[in-house]
């Protein structure tokens, strides 16, 4: 099974900005402790800052992988063409968040990319990554 993550702009900061919304540990730790977790999964992981960026890679992996991981980060409640990547391609995309976006500041309330994915997970920390992927992998 193939799984690419996708983390949008500033998740790269994660473990470092804001840590009582994100907390303390950073991505490439937990993107660690799932990989030893999900051995029979072939997990990918991208993060870009820039929106083409990320566009590119929906393309490149949604017609042979099974499954995307998708945090926008600010894109999800701005980006239109994201939207249309996570439309155009055929294989499952699992919206995630690391905080509950709902109890955010209200431009933060609409996903312009959650109508078009599987599901949505928010509010967990990065645990949200985990249940999206557990969710692939029980319905393999």
């Amino acid at each position: 099974m193939y799984i690419q993550i996708i983390n949008g702009p500033n998740l790269n900061l994660v473990g470092v900005r804001e840590k009582n919304i994100y907390g303390n540990k950073n991505f490439d730790e937990y993107l660690k402790t799932l990989n030893e977790h999900y051995d029979n999964v072939n997990l990918k992981y991208f993060q870009s800052n820039i929106e083409g960026e990320i566009i590119n890679k929906i393309h490149e992996v949604g017609f042979t992988f099974d499954g995307i991981i998708l945090n926008a980060g600010g894109y999800t409640h701005t980006s239109v063409a994201i939207a249309d990547a996570v439309k155009a391609v055929n294989c499952p995309v699992i919206e995630v968040h690391i905080s509950n976006i709902l109890s955010r500041e209200d431009f933060r309330h609409k996903s312009l990319i959650g109508p078009y994915c599987k599901g949505s997970v928010m509010g967990f920390g990065l645990d949200s990554y985990r249940l999206a992927l557990e969710s692939f992998v029980i319905n393999k």
